[in-house]
């Protein structure tokens, strides 16, 4: 399997000043359009939390992509959380901060919590989107029994703010 992980994590391409000087956006599109690397992906994110959640919430918006994936193969439902503004009933919220800048998610409030919840996010940087969407699982009664993400970036300290946390890359 680390071939085939070598492979999918080779499909990831690096893009140097975007969104703004000095960030390098990782785009997982061409990893995503590959099935055998989704599907590598998709096994790897969740094989540590095998029978342990019954939903699947992910992070707007890579996060979506991959926790709808990981839904669909495991037999779960998905709890989108989303950036604020998207939710046409009522909403929590929960404002945090980015590596450069600042946000808000939010998450339909009137889902039936009390749920198993494996958080999903493409990226794990400062750990403030983390941070920010399970704060708001617990808000709404969900108990997260894992988090997973594709990959995370070395040297900005989200597993240090995060807390425990299953990467499948670290770039």
């Amino acid at each position: 399997m680390a071939s085939d992980l070598d492979r999918a994590a080779a499909l990831i391409a690096a893009i140097p000043d975007f969104p703004e000087p000095g960030i390098v956006f990782r785009d997982i599109s061409p990893l995503l359009a590959d099935p055998d690397a989704l599907r590598v992906v998709v096994d790897a994110m969740t094989a540590p939390f095998a029978g342990s959640f019954d939903v699947v919430a992910g992070v707007e918006a890579r996060g979506f992509l991959l926790a709808g994936a990981i839904a669909a193969a495991t037999g779960t439902g998905l709890v989108p959380i989303r950036k604020a503004g998207k939710l046409p009933r009522a909403a929590a919220s929960v404002a945090y901060d980015l590596e450069y800048g600042t946000a808000i998610i939010e998450m339909a409030a009137d889902l039936p919590g009390g749920m198993r919840v494996l958080l999903v996010d493409d990226v794990l940087a400062t750990g403030g989107t983390l941070r920010a969407a399970r704060e708001l699982l617990g808000m709404l009664g969900y108990v997260v029994a894992g988090t997973a993400v594709l990959m995370e970036l070395d040297g900005l300290g989200g597993r240090e703010a995060y807390g425990p946390v299953h990467t499948v890359f670290r770039v």
